[in-house]
């Protein structure tokens, strides 16, 4: 199971680092995300990256500001959140996925519970 942590109420322009563990699975082999779901919106893929830790995806949104990254070792997957905006005000959920295409939300079929994450203007 994947658990995500780190969410919180911060203003605007402060930083969070989320972070999500994997247990009872052998995370290497899996490509990981992070998704986000605000109110009455469609949850996102917008940040990934592969079992090797090579050059992560973003959506354009959070290019600039957000930060995956993964400790393979640690199992764990962790994404740096810098100038948080109002809109980024969403439950973000970890994912993770064995399909190539792992740039895309579809191959992503395990889950973790989500940790909100609210900005306050």
């Amino acid at each position: 199971q994947l658990q995500a942590s780190g969410g919180g109420l911060v203003q605007a322009g402060g930083s969070l680092r989320l972070s999500c563990t994997a247990s009872g699975l052998t995370f290497r082999p899996y490509h990981m995300g992070w998704f986000r779901q605000a109110p009455g919106q469609e949850r996102e893929l917008i940040a990934a990256i592969n079992r090797s830790g090579g050059v992560p995806y973003y959506v354009d949104s959070v290019k600039g500001r957000f930060t995956i990254s993964r400790d393979n070792a640690k199992n764990t997957v962790y994404l740096q959140i810098n100038g948080l905006k109002p809109e980024d005000t969403a439950v973000y959920y970890c994912a993770a996925s064995q399909n190539v295409n792992w740039r895309m939300a579809v191959g992503y079929k395990l889950w973790g519970q989500g940790t909100q994450v609210t900005v306050s203007s």
